[in-house]
């Protein structure tokens, strides 16, 4: 079974924080949790920690992987986005959205959508994940924790323990979340496209 660490949801301990991230630097799957339920997450460049979540959320070439970033400043490096896009990213985040952006070539091409080219971006809220990104120093290679046949992201630490605990290495208990997934805005093209209306406001991309 995985590893499962309590970690304050609103004060993270250091301590647990360091080992969670440990067991990134080795090569590990973990669940954390965000603003919008648990999510899987691994580092970039770990294929086989990527391979093992595509097996457990069940996906395909098409699925958008999302960068998870503690704020703006990695976004160059992995996404191309004009004026008007950045002041929608600028105003939106941190919150409860996942931004479709085109990828550049620092982008594994693993970790991008097969066709489009494109890559998910997210600045979470939740202080358990930023704690995690700030002590990585890296975007994560994230993906929602919805398994296969459900449409809401798991909530509840233990039950996903219960589910799923033999084939992820660590699970970090943030308390119960809420199972709505992120909003996702597409900033391809001209004006943000809204491709799943979820937990954070679509208003300010109408």
């Amino acid at each position: 079974m995985s590893q499962y660490f309590h970690i304050h949801p609103d004060n993270p301990q250091p301590r647990l924080v360091n080992q969670a991230v440990d067991y990134l630097n080795k090569g590990s799957v973990i669940v954390y949790p965000t603003d919008s339920g648990y999510a899987l997450g691994c580092r970039l460049e770990e294929k086989n920690a990527m391979e093992r979540i595509c097996r457990i959320r069940q996906l395909d070439g098409n699925h958008n992987f999302t960068l998870m970033c503690r704020d703006l400043s990695e976004l160059s490096t992995y996404a191309q986005v004009d004026n008007s896009a950045f002041r929608l990213l600028k105003n939106n985040t941190p919150g409860n959205y996942t931004f479709i952006l085109k990828a550049t070539k620092e982008v594994p091409r693993r970790l991008m959508n097969d066709k489009r080219k494109t890559i998910g971006l997210r600045v979470p809220s939740n202080p358990v994940a930023l704690a995690l990104l700030e002590r990585l120093n890296e975007p994560m290679m994230s993906t929602s924790l919805m398994l296969s046949g459900n449409d809401f992201t798991e909530s509840d630490p233990e039950e996903i323990q219960y589910s799923i605990g033999k084939l992820v290495d660590l699970i970090i208990d943030g308390g119960t979340l809420g199972q709505q997934p992120t909003t996702v805005i597409d900033l391809t093209s001209d004006a943000p496209v809204v491709v799943r209306e979820g937990v954070g406001d679509t208003s300010p991309f109408q």
